[in-house]
């Protein structure tokens, strides 16, 4: 990742967290940032969440989300959030559809150096 990145993920507070094992071994990170929308209020982009192969199926990925989801429906001012899921990532789009994203759009050719290329951009609106 570029510096661009690092930056904002410093500046997500608590919408960015580090996953242990033991206290001691990273096992797995979810990197968002607060956006503001337009229409006014603020959106939270979930840039990348990560689990260690071997520590995946375990609940790690699923309580580092329900974190950062709880903590931004909780937020008045944020009313969505919103990630890019790759088209053929058949078990991203199951796993965040569990948590009420729904697929909003395909964009085709947002990936540049990777196969396929194409996203769906995935929601989920925070009941007000």
């Amino acid at each position: 990742y570029n510096h661009k990145f690092y930056s904002e993920v410093q500046n997500a507070g608590e919408y960015t967290q580090l996953a242990y094992y033991q206290t001691d071994i990273l096992i797995g990170a979810i990197c968002c940032r607060i956006e503001k929308r337009p229409e006014g209020g603020h959106k939270l982009y979930i840039m990348t969440i990560g689990v260690l192969a071997p520590y995946r199926c375990c609940g790690v990925g699923t309580s580092m989300l329900e974190y950062v989801l709880n903590k931004a429906a909780d937020d008045q001012e944020i009313n969505e959030a919103y990630l890019h899921v790759q088209t053929s990532n058949t078990d991203a789009l199951n796993f965040y559809g569990r948590f009420g994203f729904e697929q909003k759009e395909k964009i085709l050719n947002y990936y540049k150096r990777i196969d396929p290329p194409d996203c769906f951009l995935l929601v989920k609106t925070f009941a007000r």
